[in-house]
């Protein structure tokens, strides 16, 4: 079976090339939930980690299988050092964001004390900092802004959190200060005093409705909240806006990762396209659990030449085994070709992107030796590109785990 142009010749993303280059401070990986991102930045963490970088990875999945796999008995807000081999010419530490700490640290940076007080206690900022749409990402990116202005390390990997939207990573910050800006947020939190005595009964009619509606005293919670958050608002918004110019930096390295099914590759989509709206340097694409054809006699089988030659065996009941080998190959030919043309339809509308793929594995990371596989895969290493496939020109393959 023939590939189309499209799939030949699409250049491989350079991994090693992007990670050694001292130019490049930061990668995010970015895609739809449950494409392997954070398996992928792990992975990209511990083979800079291992050509000499030092490396922090910023991950958001609370599974403890990562931190095992890492050798480390748990994540959390604070950087640990991850134990690699005497061979390692770097570091590498991981951690695992916790949003409402890091909203915390940044109040208590940006109010005195009795302020951030105020705040922290009081309960709508309590729900505000742990379940608001849109906090987490926030928070992601404020991470990323503390880990690159303490100068600690010089490659950092950032694991974007699962959304049902990819673009939230970049829609956050705004989102969050257009809420906290809001119009609504702004009216429910005004006590009836001042200006607002001239509007006489009628505001206090309508202010006794929404305190019924929402609550007396979610109401006056709220009012607290605005009232101590107003002082620090303006270097939250400045915070948020310093990270996203970050993020257009040369310096920065975008990594959208995938895998070969229409809801993914759409996303995938999506989001390079956003990523060149908003002058963001894309290096390229990871497409995971791709389903190589294996490479021998066999291996240009078609799926109805496959088909056939089983029917004929099965028809003359010999050589059952044969006939559930071509079964299998038939199988694996047309999930082969499914995400061949899927991959040709995302690249023939973004062209010069550069791929790397990653071979499906038959089992999950659990070890550093897992990740370091995966890092070879990604770097499209001879002997890591699953189930005996050779590397083509051009064509990075490999092995991912979900």
């Amino acid at each position: 079976m023939t590939e189309t142009n499209d799939v030949r010749e699409t250049a491989r993303l350079d991994v090693d090339a992007l990670l050694d280059s001292p130019r490049t401070r930061i990668v995010v990986c970015c895609g739809a939930g449950g494409v392997g991102k954070t398996t992928t930045a792990a992975a990209l963490g511990l083979r800079a980690a291992e050509r000499g970088r030092r490396a922090v990875v910023i991950t958001v999945d609370p599974a403890r299988r990562l931190a095992q796999s890492m050798g480390l008995a748990e994540l959390d807000n604070t950087p640990r050092p991850v134990p690699l081999p005497e061979t390692a010419r770097g570091s590498l530490h991981a951690m695992m964001l916790d949003m409402k700490r890091t909203f915390d640290e940044v109040v208590k940076e940006h109010a005195d004390p009795e302020r951030a007080r105020q705040i922290l206690a009081n309960p709508f900022y309590q729900t505000l900092s742990t379940s608001f749409s849109g906090t987490q990402e926030y928070m992601a990116m404020e991470k990323l802004g503390q880990l690159r202005q303490s100068d600690e390390w010089d490659l950092i990997v950032v694991d974007t959190p699962p959304s049902r939207s990819a673009l939230d990573f970049l829609d956050a910050p705004e989102r969050l200060g257009r809420f906290l800006d809001g119009k609504l947020i702004r009216f429910l939190s005004t006590p009836a005093s001042g200006a607002f005595r001239l509007l006489g009964a009628g505001f206090n009619v309508v202010s006794s409705v929404v305190g019924k509606i929402v609550g007396a005293q979610f109401l006056a919670d709220l009012r607290s909240f605005v009232s101590a958050f107003d002082t620090v608002f303006g270097g939250f918004q400045e915070r948020a806006e310093r990270t996203y110019r970050l993020l257009q930096t040369p310096g920065t390295a975008f990594v959208v990762v995938a895998v070969p099914d229409t809801d993914a590759m759409r996303e995938a989509s999506y989001f390079v396209d956003r990523l060149a709206q908003e002058s963001m340097p894309l290096a390229g694409l990871v497409i995971n659990r791709t389903h190589p054809l294996p490479s021998g006699p066999g291996a240009r089988l078609g799926s109805a030449e496959a088909l056939a030659a089983a029917g004929d065996l099965a028809e003359a009941g010999t050589h059952p085994l044969a006939v559930a080998a071509l079964r299998l190959h038939a199988e694996r030919v047309r999930t082969h070709e499914r995400e061949t043309r899927l991959r040709a339809r995302l690249l023939s509308a973004h062209r010069g992107v550069r791929v790397s793929e990653v071979a499906a594995r038959p089992e999950d990371v659990h070890d550093l030796a897992g990740l370091r596989g995966i890092g070879s895969a990604l770097a499209g290493e001879a002997g890591q590109t699953g189930e005996g496939t050779r590397r083509r020109e051009g064509d990075g393959t490999g092995q991912e785990d979900h």
